[in-house]
């Protein structure tokens, strides 16, 4: 290669990065947010108090959160997959299009698995029904071993939160903003990974999550209703006509009784 040649590469690659850093970076970080969920407080931060926020993405969902919330607490690859790029995060397994009951009573403390052989999973952090849900990844580098932060810290390692945070809208929409907080070591090792590649990893496969969502969430197909009344029959605990999801019988809010609602109900499906 010629001195020239290299120079126009090295301009190439030196505008590239600048563009990036400049423009593509600050625009898909905080993708579709307003102002005021960029800057909010999510449940589940102090989880990670040390922690930065790595970004905000947002979308609107053309469904109420009662028939949002199922679609997200099946999520994982021992179960419903992600929604996104199947391949790269569910082993090549479709995602599921239809709600299964099996798969609906996600709890606190619980586990989800983040890889096709369920060597390394998402701890269920926080659970809130129809408002939130924050997994969390603790895990050793570079070997990618899941930790216990309350035992204390490995010398590398990157711990992060997965937030998920619906609101109703005035349209009987939801909002679902998702966000949470890292922190790792070597820190300028785990921060240049982060910002060259996982970042902009995550927004990609988030952008295509929430296109999944949308699809499903909107137009519902297979028979959700029958799978959320026979969730919510599972859990002891029936709904009114416009259906709920709410705490178990028995005054626990960790654990989801799902029963179905109006919106989950095919044309000409039976009520539950």
């Amino acid at each position: 290669m010629t001195l020239t040649a290299a120079r126009q590469v090295g301009g190439r690659a030196a505008g590239a990065f600048a563009a990036y850093a400049l423009v593509l970076r600050p625009r898909i970080q905080w993708l579709g947010t307003s102002k005021q969920e960029r800057t909010a407080t999510y449940p589940g931060d102090d989880l990670i108090p040390s922690g930065r926020r790595y970004g905000a993405m947002a979308t609107t969902i053309a469904a109420p959160p009662e028939c949002v919330w199922p679609w997200l607490v099946q999520m994982g690859c021992d179960r419903a997959g992600f929604y996104s790029f199947d391949r790269l995060d569910n082993g090549g397994r479709p995602s599921a299009d239809h709600i299964h009951a099996q798969w609906l009573n996600l709890r606190e403390g619980g586990r989800i698995a983040s890889v096709a052989d369920a060597s390394r999973w998402f701890d269920v952090a926080l659970l809130a029904p129809k408002r939130a849900l924050v997994l969390r990844a603790s895990l050793t580098v570079p070997a990618g071993r899941n930790f216990d932060p309350t035992d204390g810290l490995p010398r590398a390692y990157s711990d992060s939160t997965w937030g998920f945070f619906m609101r109703p809208t005035v349209e009987g929409h939801t909002r679902l903003v998702v966000t949470g907080k890292a922190r790792g070591a070597p820190h300028v090792l785990i921060a240049a990974g982060n910002w060259l590649f996982w970042d902009p990893a995550h927004w990609v496969m988030q952008l295509k999550q929430f296109a999944g969502l949308r699809r499903r969430a909107e137009s519902l197909p297979g028979d959700p209703a029958g799978a959320l009344a026979s969730a919510g029959r599972n859990a002891g605990r029936r709904a009114c006509t416009r259906g709920s999801i709410g705490a178990r019988a028995g005054g626990s809010s960790d654990a989801l009784a799902v029963s179905p609602c109006s919106c989950c109900r095919r044309p000409g499906a039976a009520p539950a």
